[in-house]
């Protein structure tokens, strides 16, 4: 472990030079898809003028500058906004549609012939690749972040329990690139030990001393009585001294950015935090979705669907399905559709192999578990056993996206915070699935199904789709 001495004479400003390139690189970048964009939609035929009088090659050149432009006013180059989260990828959308409607409304206004190509395919492209260059270049500095470089310092404050979850939160989310070097908690006189595998820099009360120590790149306070309106005040007007940014972590957790607002409310910048939808339009939606690519997945799929199950009948005595009853949304049971991927009544000698339980607390894993097949192992280890399951999705009982479902003697040990889980309807994946699955302990489990119930939407749902892919092919945590 590095603590944080090690830190010292490295500077903030060195630290943080590597952002000021990743935004140069992002304009080059944004430019070079708009040029792109602007080539390939001068060579689409037109029927009619491009732009009226003006030359295809007017297009190409003009495209990287009026796209620069909208991605310049809709701030998509802000470092408050990059790096993580969606909301870089929400600002360049913007910006497209943005350019889209001012093209639109010029055209009206001065009866303009814009080429169709113009508005159907360069623009389009140009948001397509300006994404993906965007995509690929953050999954670059994750990956860098995870070889422990361009990460930014952390001191933590608060009392021990918030600072041990906040911190254990900050590990497990490395790719954000906080480093946490220590902590400041309410102390007695001369009371300095490690905490939590963290040094104790100081108290509350020296925070600021311990920044300018140190050269902190971050404050991160937890909600704690001693650091009230008056003292955090205080502390955000101190800190502007030093070149450390100060991070507010809420009272209510895992709750999404897009359920939070700021509201003034008696002249006081208050939280608002909007309900969780679990009715309404939204939610006819996502059926509307999930039943749809349920029935195009099992046409697409179908020869790989019978090929499996053709395995499944010729490599081991028994049927092709496995039925298990599992606990559904609002707490009803519904039968889960699987390939047999175990021998005939391996349920029954699951008792006979607890001992060895190399799952969580509450469920029961093995990673070299004598009941699966030859055929079984290879389909669990990249969720092809799973794949009937969009036959419970055409029925109603399940989700694309969700939390997994849950045999009866699992949801009988749920606690208050896991039984909002029950809410939604299981689904075929989720974030459980995408983070790491069986590897994880039962409460790491709780926090991730009850993060999706509280913040879901059907971006949130495409997300964990996505993430689908790579964590099925990496096999990771799939036993």
């Amino acid at each position: 472990m590095w603590l944080a001495p090690r830190l010292r004479g490295e500077g903030t400003a060195a630290r943080r030079a590597w952002r000021q390139s990743y935004v140069r690189r992002l304009v080059l970048l944004d430019a070079v898809a708009a040029l792109l964009a602007g080539v390939v939609g001068s060579l689409v035929p037109e029927d009619g003028p491009l732009m009226g009088p003006v030359a295809s090659t007017s297009l190409v050149v003009a495209l990287p500058l009026v796209w620069l432009g909208a991605m310049l006013v809709a701030r998509t180059y802000e470092q408050r906004f990059l790096w993580v989260g969606p909301e870089e990828f929400r600002r360049v959308f913007s910006a497209a549609a943005l350019l889209l409607a001012t093209v639109g409304t010029v055209s009206w206004a001065f009866k303009l012939e814009v080429a169709r190509s113009f508005v159907v395919v360069a623009l389009p492209l140009a948001t397509l690749l300006t994404l993906a260059s965007r995509v690929s270049l953050r999954l670059r500095l994750h990956a860098q972040r995870a070889q422990g470089r361009h990460v930014q310092t952390t001191v933590l404050v608060g009392h021990r329990n918030g600072v041990a979850a906040l911190n254990a939160q900050m590990e497990r989310e490395a790719r954000h690139g906080y480093r946490v070097i220590g902590c400041c908690l309410p102390l007695s006189a001369g009371d300095r030990d490690v905490f939590d595998g963290l040094p104790v820099l100081g108290s509350l009360d020296e925070v600021v001393d311990v920044v300018r120590r140190y050269e902190v790149d971050t404050v991160a306070v937890l909600p704690s009585p001693e650091l009230d309106g008056a003292h955090l005040r205080k502390l955000g007007w101190d800190l502007e001294g030093t070149e450390a940014e100060l991070l507010l972590a809420p009272a209510v957790t895992e709750v999404a950015g897009p359920r939070v607002h700021v509201r003034p409310v008696a002249g006081l910048p208050l939280m608002h935090v909007e309900r969780p939808e679990f009715t309404g339009v939204r939610r006819i939606a996502k059926d509307v979705v999930d039943r749809t690519a349920a029935g195009i997945g099992v046409l697409l799929l179908l020869p790989l669907l019978l090929t499996l199950g053709v395995l499944v009948k010729a490599t081991s005595r028994g049927p092709v399905f496995f039925r298990h009853e599992r606990i559904g949304r609002d707490g009803q049971p519904f039968q889960v559709l699987k390939f047999r991927s175990m021998v005939v009544d391996a349920d029954k000698v699951e008792l006979d192999l607890h001992e060895q339980n190399e799952g969580n607390a509450v469920q029961f894993k093995m990673r070299r578990d004598p009941r699966v097949t030859r055929v079984g192992a290879v389909m669990r280890r990249y969720s092809l056993d799973e794949l009937p399951q969009l036959l419970n999705v055409l029925g109603g009982s399940m989700s694309l996206v969700g939390p997994r479902p849950h045999v009866t003697r699992e949801v009988e040990q749920y606690g208050f915070d896991m039984r909002r889980r029950l809410l939604v309807k299981p689904g075929i994946t989720g974030l459980w699935q995408v983070s790491g699955r069986s590897d994880l302990s039962w409460d790491d489990a709780v926090r991730l199904d009850v993060r999706y119930v509280e913040n879901w939407s059907l971006a949130f749902d495409f997300m964990i789709l996505w993430k689908t892919v790579g964590a099925v092919l990496r096999g990771s945590g799939a036993y």
